[in-house]
């Protein structure tokens, strides 16, 4: 894997993966595809997947803006007074949380190795990593996984839809907009937590989460030839390897996994 894919799928993957994050998805996740060829290539891909791409461009406008003009600078003033390790730690304690949504769609997706792994992972960071602010599950070699309802829609054969961008959320489709709403129901922790506690915390997760990656989306924005269709085929990309479990593969990998599909898997 090339390290600009590297960086964007660590974008992507930071921000896309922490739960109820509305502001910073629409406007930072970024172009990985784009980013791994060239801005041109990117910018002539086909739209036939985005019929109302003016109310979409509307939306991406108003969440851009609110992300350069509120979410970033809150977001360096947190950089600059908060040290890294601890920004990880609450990286590491929100990824925790969303182990109900995870390890329910792991088992309407009847991935039943995956679903234990996500138990002892949550049990593990729980306990020995002090309500998951810390990951020693990592270290004993219980993989992290990323699953939704969404990806669980997908798995199951469910067409993605016209892609749809969401004031203050970002980018979606039809397919994971109703996803959305599965995923709010798992989360178990809302119906027993007031909202301003529940609320807090969001805002703590997003500008934590937009922190991190501050360097990497301001590169990625000045390098976009069309910011709004790399980060639209970034999301449609990202999306379809999560549900075919091809994320984080190297570029070899994937091209192998190809090769094996191609020919009846042998």
């Amino acid at each position: 894997m090339t390290p600009p894919m590297r960086t964007l799928e660590t974008i992507i993957r930071i921000l896309r993966i922490l739960f109820a994050m509305p502001l910073v998805v629409g406007t930072v996740c970024v172009p990985a595809a784009f980013a791994a060829s060239n801005p041109s290539s990117a910018a002539a891909a086909p739209s036939d997947h985005d019929p109302i791409e003016p109310f979409n461009r509307a939306i991406f406008w108003f969440n851009d803006h609110v992300d350069m003009y509120v979410l970033e600078p809150v977001a360096k003033g947190y950089d600059a007074i908060t040290p890294k390790r601890v920004q990880q730690c609450l990286t590491n304690f929100f990824l925790n949380l969303r182990f109900p949504i995870v390890a329910v769609n792991d088992l309407l997706q009847a991935k039943f190795v995956p679903t234990a792994s996500d138990v002892g992972r949550f049990t593990v960071n729980t306990t020995v990593g002090l309500a998951g602010f810390f990951d020693p599950a990592s270290d004993w070699g219980l993989e992290q996984h990323d699953e939704d309802f969404g990806q669980t829609l997908g798995y199951w054969g469910v067409p993605a839809g016209p892609f749809l961008m969401l004031p203050l959320w970002g980018p979606s489709n039809i397919r994971d907009t109703v996803g959305l709403a599965g995923d709010s129901a798992a989360a178990v922790y809302p119906w027993f937590i007031p909202f301003y506690y529940s609320g807090g915390a969001r805002v703590v997760s997003t500008v934590n989460g937009r922190a991190q990656v501050l360097k990497e989306v301001s590169e990625v924005r000045e390098a976009s030839v069309d910011y709004y269709v790399a980060v639209r085929n970034a999301y449609s990309q990202h999306r379809d390897e999560l549900i075919n479990d091809r994320a984080g593969m190297s570029q070899q990998e994937q091209e192998d996994l190809y090769s094996v599909d191609t020919n009846g898997g042998n």
